[in-house]
């Protein structure tokens, strides 16, 4: 009995053991900052959320700037309006310009810095999503977005490292888009809603015939109904009343 308690207690320890290692290892790994979706079409548009989390116990965020890569330049750029922040739009040359929808395009944004209101900011224990609308996404496997992460205290998260594919995850991953090839099977894939609503159009015209049919039955019925009755009763009237 003695080993039994014995061999619980060792399983106890080592389970509790194991699920603190784990959960100490997946705490810092999900508190950098990161973009939603992760994933996006190339040549498409899409609305991207930078997800901001606070690290620090003490000091709140106040300023994040998203450097955009210089390698994958979009064509348009459009901020959500966040409130208590601003946020102010940085744009480079492209040299040589590229071809985006017909038209050469000279000019690209370069940089997001949003900004917390005096006595604002991102507070301990909490999170902000600063939305951006971008495309038409580049042609390239995936885009790398660079961020400083600015605190009240004047303490700096860099948000650099670029992670390598199939490697371990650097210590401050930068934001990372990964940007798949439009396939031409998503063509059949768009036309099925079409195709679908097609099929209800039908099964609501069979549905709207058959309570077409049942109603007109139902006042057939009705009629017929009606004039036996006002029959019965002409001839009630017409039969001679019994003489006692």
């Amino acid at each position: 009995m003695i080993r039994l308690r014995r061999t619980a207690t060792a399983a106890a320890l080592t389970l509790t053991a194991v699920a603190a290692t784990v959960l100490g290892l997946a705490g810092p790994a999900s508190a950098h900052v990161t973009v939603n979706p992760k994933e996006a079409t190339q040549g498409g548009y899409g609305r991207f959320a930078f997800r901001v989390p606070n690290e620090s116990d003490t000091a709140s965020t106040t300023k994040v700037e998203v450097n955009l890569p210089e390698n994958a330049p979009v064509g348009s750029v459009s901020t959500m309006p966040v409130p208590g922040w601003t946020v102010a739009v940085e744009k480079r040359k492209v040299d040589p310009p590229i071809e985006v929808h017909g038209s050469q395009l000279t000019e690209a944004v370069s940089k997001l810095t949003w900004t917390a209101a005096p006595n604002g900011g991102v507070k301990p224990g909490e999170f902000q999503e600063f939305p951006v609308s971008m495309g038409p996404l580049p042609q390239v496997d995936r885009m790398v977005f660079k961020v400083l992460q600015t605190y009240s205290d004047g303490n700096v998260s860099r948000w650099i490292e670029e992670p390598t594919p199939g490697g371990e995850e650097p210590e401050n991953p930068a934001p990372v888009l990964t940007l798949t090839a439009a396939t031409a099977s998503a063509s059949p894939v768009a036309s099925a809603p079409a195709a679908t609503a097609a099929e209800d159009d039908d099964d609501d015209d069979a549905d709207t015939g058959a309570a077409t049919a049942l109603g007109v039955a139902g006042l057939v019925a009705g009629l017929a109904g009606i004039v036996l009755g006002g029959l019965a009763f002409l001839r009630t009237r017409r039969e001679p009343t019994a003489k006692s």
